[in-house]
């Protein structure tokens, strides 16, 4: 297991350490760090990763924190950027961030006994020695037009300081924007297979949630906890989630058919460090708990009809004041008066107005919205809740994207945007965060509005007109949005919910003027949209034909009849009938007609983009109808 002196390990090098000589000297004092590893992130948040011996990396040290290294657009998702025929792509060191180490903790050193490292190196991709492409060149960026243009507007609106902890934009010295995410994620032992109703049951009866861990589980949060802390991550804590069963103690003495949900969370940090932060984080967890004999998934749905994983993000603006003082810019003077600044509901108002066009960014997978289904706590309406009172804080888990405030503590003010699951490009998530809230700060704060102001706009009916939310809609509730609202009238007031990838990326079409706020001062040109766009529909189309289908098919398969003439009953008779029609409907050809499956895969292979997300939204609500079907025909045999 896990039996190494953890406090010999080099787990970090911090920003202000990045100088040549402190490196070579760093890595001397660590020989089990073998290689070094430059990662970029494509648009598809995926990381790329090399093994440079740390023996040619000090040889070339000037030259490679410098020009980095070069691959081509075959090795990254940049469509329509790195063409096959176009590929020139280099990864370029960020000497800005911390870089980590990553352990191989099943390869261990002879001569240290520490198992042997890779100190990745977060990095920017340069194509064609002119353009820096990629997610963290987005989010740098989102994050540098941010804080300009938001000094820019809060200079020119000088009254919004009336309800703010600064007297005047002259004291200002920086701004802050800080990030963080809680991080969901199921465990179990290999090869085991779930059983959904004694799943769900125990997710009703919240007989997992925050119970104390036990066995392999127990062992494996704890060294993964102790390990991020020594990375310098503040973690603040781990439990368990509402999702799993208890495991079973084997004869062996070794707990097996291990199935539950756990989240870690840590301490925020800058935008672009929090998202790199939580990209290693990941790496760190799995690889631990693999140790103890455990696969871990960050699926947003691994299974259906149980508790999927989410990755709750939490995003705040900050003001440095140049006499040292840190003060939080969604924050009222007044906390017992007032919500929000003016500030804080601009920003808020900017995600909402924005979020169709966000979404895509947030929910780009096949297994992102399935998780993303009414009830489950799934925030699939775009709706925010502010609180029954200035005293009485939301705690509302329906809504999309919270506020998050303590009256007692300013600091705290922020944001919890509920959608992204684990798998979300967190660099992309954050940066359409940052670009829709400036969206909304400037045509508050230009518009001159009061934090009352702005609460009416927010808090605004349907068919009410407003300076910046659109007419027709809603914007708050502080009821359960699942039980106040019918699934037509959550249409209506909030927004028709995306049910596929297709329908949530038309909304660059539909919404196109929406774009711009993206587009604002280069941070998403539009090849940087079309390329992401292009990137989405391959992957969608790709899984949808060799993956979730031969899922589909296997299930079929799987779905046999189980009594016979002798054991039955006219009850079992008729299921059955019902149950192999779907069968033979969904998944087998006849030589007059075409199955649902069949004609999915003709219309990907015509582009027939729409058609195909229209037949996937019909295949899927047959397999669940099948699913349930076939669960009663079960419960009736002997």
């Amino acid at each position: 297991m896990i039996d190494f002196d953890l406090e010999r390990m080099l787990y970090c090098i911090p920003a202000d350490e990045h100088k040549p000589e402190d490196l070579k000297d760093i890595l001397r004092k660590h020989p089990e760090v073998k290689f070094v590893s430059l990662v970029g992130i494509d648009l598809d948040g995926r990381d790329t990763d090399e093994k440079i011996p740390v023996k040619a990396f000090l040889k070339d040290i000037d030259n490679l924190l410098k020009n980095g290294v070069q691959t081509d657009g075959s090795s990254v998702v940049l469509p329509g950027i790195a063409d096959i025929n176009n590929a020139k792509v280099d990864i370029i060191p960020d000497t800005s961030v911390n870089w980590y180490v990553d352990h191989n903790l099943k390869h261990v050193d002879i001569k240290t006994g520490l198992p042997v490292g890779t100190l990745r190196i977060p990095s920017f991709l340069l194509h064609n020695d002119v353009s820096e492409v990629g997610s963290r060149v987005i989010l740098r960026d989102a994050v540098k037009v941010f804080k300009e243009e938001i000094m820019k507007t809060l200079r020119e609106n000088p009254y919004v300081f009336d309800n703010l902890e600064i007297s005047s934009y002259e004291e200002i010295e920086d701004i802050i924007l800080t990030s963080a995410t809680e991080l969901e994620f199921w465990v179990k032992t290999p090869d085991d297979q779930s059983d959904k109703e004694q799943l769900s049951t125990s997710q009703i009866l919240k007989e997992q949630y925050w119970k104390r861990t036990v066995g392999p589980v127990r062992t494996a949060l704890e060294k993964s906890l102790i390990i991020l802390d020594n990375y310098g991550f503040e973690v603040e804590m781990g439990h368990k989630e509402v999702g799993g069963v208890k495991a079973k103690l084997g004869n062996s003495g070794h707990y097996d058919h291990v199935m539950e949900q756990l989240e870690v969370d840590w301490k925020y940090a800058d935008a672009l460090q929090a998202a790199d932060n939580e990209n290693h984080i990941k790496y760190v967890i799995r690889d631990v708990f693999r140790m103890y004999g455990l696969d871990v998934t960050f699926m947003a749905k691994p299974m259906e009809g149980i508790a999927g994983n989410g990755k709750h993000t939490h995003i705040g603006v900050a003001a440095r004041t140049k006499d040292g003082r840190k003060v939080n810019l969604f924050s009222p003077k007044d906390m017992e008066k007032d919500y929000l600044s003016p500030v804080g509901f601009g920003a808020l108002m900017g995600i909402l107005k924005n979020y169709e066009v966000m979404n895509p960014f947030i929910s780009s997978t096949n297994d992102s919205l399935a998780r993303l289904k009414p009830g489950f706590e799934a925030p699939v309406c775009i709706v925010t809740s502010l609180g029954h009172s200035v005293e009485n804080p939301s705690r509302n888990r329906t809504v999309l994207v919270g506020l998050v405030r303590s009256p007692g503590n300013p600091a705290a003010t922020r944001f919890e945007l509920r959608s992204p699951n684990p798998q979300s490009n967190t660099y992309l998530t954050i940066a359409s965060s940052y670009m829709a809230m400036l969206d909304g700060i400037e045509a508050a704060l230009n518009g001159s509005k009061t934090s009352e102001d702005l609460e009416k706009s927010i808090s605004k009916k349907y068919g009410e007109d407003d300076f910046y939310l659109e007419k027709y809609r809603m914007y708050r509730s502080e009821e359960n949005v699942f039980d106040e609202y019918t699934s037509d009238e959550r249409d209506k007031y909030f927004g028709r919910a995306p049910k596929t990838v297709w329908e949530n990326v038309c909304a660059f079409e539909d919404q196109n003027e929406k774009l711009k706020v993206f587009e604002k001062d280069g941070v998403m040109p539009m090849t940087t949209l079309n390329s992401y766009r292009e990137a989405v529909l391959d992957t969608w189309a790709t899984e949808l034909k060799n993956r979730i289908i031969p899922n589909v098919m296997d299930t079929l398969r799987e779905t046999v009849k189980m009594h016979t003439e002798l054991d039955s009953v006219d009850y079992d008779v008729a299921y059955w009938s019902k149950i192999d029609g779907l069968r033979v409907e969904l998944g087998r050809d006849t030589l007059s007609t075409q199955c649902l499956l069949t004609r999915i895969v003709h219309a990907l292979a015509n582009r027939e983009y729409e058609k195909a997300s229209e037949l996937q939204i019909e295949m899927q609500e047959k397999v669940e109808t099948l699913a349930a079907l076939y669960v009663t025909y079960k419960k009736n045999l002997f």
